[in-house]
């Protein structure tokens, strides 16, 4: 064997021997292609050896290629198993991280509840569609016209100061009621009409009674000879049928000016009595305003405050506790 022979074997193994070492020293994954790079990359430690192995005499380059070829399986081998070993590391890390220990409590996770003034809207609708109205719905975002002009509130009507409107711009505003669905309801189809049109409402207004965001259901029965006694049977009927036969109902003298006659209807709390209702014959020009003609056609209008009636079913002395969202306040009213 030739002296440059020895050497070169000396070399092959001192360099298996060296990445041998670094394989088992890697302790991340990220730097376990760096390492390899060291010795076989294209500049590795196993180039030179490669080039010295063409300077041999040619009888000792088949052993010493030989050689050179065990040393770098060695070498990749032990890469993959570094691999392997860091790999198999990061699972166990993650698996300990996100062990669970059985021996714990449960968690008790609360259930949702639909909240109350939603759950008496919907007992509402569902009576009231009962009785054979059909829901409409409308923008929130009206126009004077749909909001007063066609409900007999032309600009100069005191009624318009009543209603303490939030205007936006470009004439434009937050209905005072949900009327305008009425409007626009009658505007496009001839009757029979009968339709309820739940949904948010806007006045400046706020006390103990009274949120400047709140909920109405207003329904309207045109056809031909529909009287006040029909009014006031359905009205009867429906709060009859809301609270119970015992719970005292009055009806009183009122104005608005898209009704005429008007009502108010007001329910005993048990301490005091509470308007809940507003309803009335649909006004003559009102119909004449949509295209109706009322000497042919009659009917009524009512409007709900299903804030107010949230309050009388389960006792609540002031409206703003409904959106203050209290967890604690709302845990006492359970989705049935």
């Amino acid at each position: 064997m030739s002296e440059a022979h020895a050497r070169l074997q000396a070399d092959i193994d001192a360099i298996r021997a060296e990445a041998l070492e670094a394989a088992s020293a890697v302790e991340r994954e990220a730097d376990l292609a760096t390492v390899r790079a060291r010795f076989v990359g294209k500049k590795g430690a196993f180039a030179p050896l490669m080039q010295a192995l063409g300077r041999l005499a040619p009888e000792d380059r088949p052993s010493a290629g030989a050689r050179i070829n065990v040393a770098r399986d060695a070498v990749e081998a032990a890469f993959e198993s570094a691999r392997s070993r860091l790999a198999e590391a990061a699972l166990a890390a993650a698996l300990e991280r996100g062990r669970v220990d059985v021996t714990l409590p449960g968690r008790v996770v609360a259930a949702g509840a639909t909240h109350p003034v939603q759950q008496v809207l919907d007992d509402l609708v569902d009576l009231l569609c009962a009785f054979g109205f059909e829901l409409a719905d409308g923008p929130e975002v009206e126009t004077e016209t749909f909001n007063f002009d066609l409900l007999n509130m032309p600009s100069s009507h005191p009624a318009r100061d009543m209603q303490d409107t939030f205007y936006l711009e470009g004439g434009l505003l937050l209905r005072t009621q949900t009327s305008p669905v009425q409007v626009r309801t009658m505007q496009s189809r001839q009757p029979p009409v009968r339709i309820i049109a739940p949904g948010k409402v806007f006045r400046c207004d706020a006390d103990t009674t009274h949120s400047p965001v709140f909920h109405q259901i207003e329904g309207l029965w045109i056809d031909r000879d529909v009287t006040m006694a029909d009014l006031k049977g359905t009205l009867t009927h429906f709060l009859r049928m809301l609270y119970g036969p015992d719970r005292p109902v009055r009806f009183r003298p009122s104005f608005f000016p898209f009704t005429e006659p008007s009502v108010e209807l007001d329910v005993w709390t048990g301490s005091r009595w509470m308007e809940v209702l507003g309803a009335g014959m649909v006004h003559p020009q009102v119909l004449r305003n949509v295209g109706y003609d009322p000497d042919q056609v009659q009917g009524f209008a009512f409007g709900l405050g299903v804030d107010r009636l949230a309050m009388i079913r389960y006792g609540i002395t002031d409206i703003r506790y409904l959106w203050e969202n209290d967890a604690r306040f709302l845990r006492q009213f359970p989705t049935r």
